[in-house]
């Protein structure tokens, strides 16, 4: 029988912290955020902020992905398993899918995951954090 530790008994009490932060805190702070913009600048700007930041996130997501399939393939082709290529696919994914959700937050959240230095650093951190045999991180 597994033994039960400190940690294995408060994952589940992260994951449910984590999980209200997604889905409770973050539209909540969006709402306001698109409230008190739309105060300073206006309601019409403030929507076509959130347009040009889909268009152009969904843009350079697109260039990205591209590029890191090709990376992929690549390391394929030289028979070594791309697991690095693949964690930073992984998270242009994810900045797909936040760029295209509505809110500045999420944007900016995004946005920085279309740096490679800053997917680079949550990569080695997701190493150090959960162990290399936890992820495909190479």
């Amino acid at each position: 029988m597994p033994e039960i530790t400190r940690a294995c008994i408060l994952d589940p009490v992260r994951l449910t912290a984590l999980l209200f932060l997604v889905f409770i805190v973050t539209p909540i702070t969006e709402i306001v955020l698109f409230i008190v913009l739309g105060n300073k600048i206006g309601i019409g700007a403030t929507i076509v902020i959130v347009f040009v930041t889909a268009i152009l996130g969904a843009a350079l997501v697109s260039r990205q992905g591209r590029g890191q399939m090709l990376r992929v393939r690549d390391g394929l082709t030289q028979g070594s398993f791309p697991g690095k290529e693949l964690a930073h696919g992984a998270m242009i994914l994810l900045a797909g899918a936040l760029l295209l959700t509505p809110g500045f937050l999420t944007d900016t959240v995004g946005f920085l995951l279309l740096i490679r230095g800053v997917r680079e650093v949550l990569r080695r951190w997701a190493i150090r954090r959960f162990g290399r045999n936890t992820f495909i991180v190479g």
